[in-house]
């Protein structure tokens, strides 16, 4: 029978999926003032996000982050599928450091002291990454049947 999830993903699948089911039920009921800031942020990094009010903007994420976070921590969910969220999350959380002024050093990735929460987003997308050019998590086993 096919499984979803192998034994080596269960341990980066497990952290990267609870810290962001955590993050995104933290959002659930967030405060006018964080969704303004969550709001600012994006929109300075992502244009298209100023025409949204913060609070749909905050809600949205949470959903996001909920339904990504939920699809890592399910073994039903197989490993390629949950890393290509993984990955697009994380290539936005990226950019988002990239784009935000006083996160990095002037001409470098590397962070500053205000920026180094935001770059454990490297670590989600290579993580993410990881599970895409992972061959087992491409691939189904031969069944018994096929054998035949």
């Amino acid at each position: 029978m096919y499984a979803p999830m192998r034994l080596h993903h269960i341990a980066p699948r497990l952290t990267t999926g609870v810290l962001i089911l955590h993050s995104g039920l933290g959002k659930r009921h967030a405060d006018e003032q964080t969704e303004q800031g969550l709001h600012g942020m994006a929109a300075g990094a992502y244009p298209w996000f100023r025409g949204m009010s913060p609070h749909r903007f905050t809600r949205l994420l949470s959903c996001a982050e909920v339904a990504l976070g939920a699809a890592l921590l399910s073994p039903l969910v197989p490993t390629a599928v949950a890393g290509a969220g993984l990955t697009a999350f994380a290539t936005a959380l990226v950019g988002l450091y990239l784009r935000t002024p006083g996160t990095h050093q002037k001409g470098s990735p590397l962070p500053t002291p205000e920026g180094l929460p935001m770059a454990k987003d490297f670590w989600l997308l290579g993580i993410g990454l990881g599970f895409l050019c992972d061959r087992q998590a491409w691939t189904r086993p031969c069944l018994a049947v096929c054998r035949k």
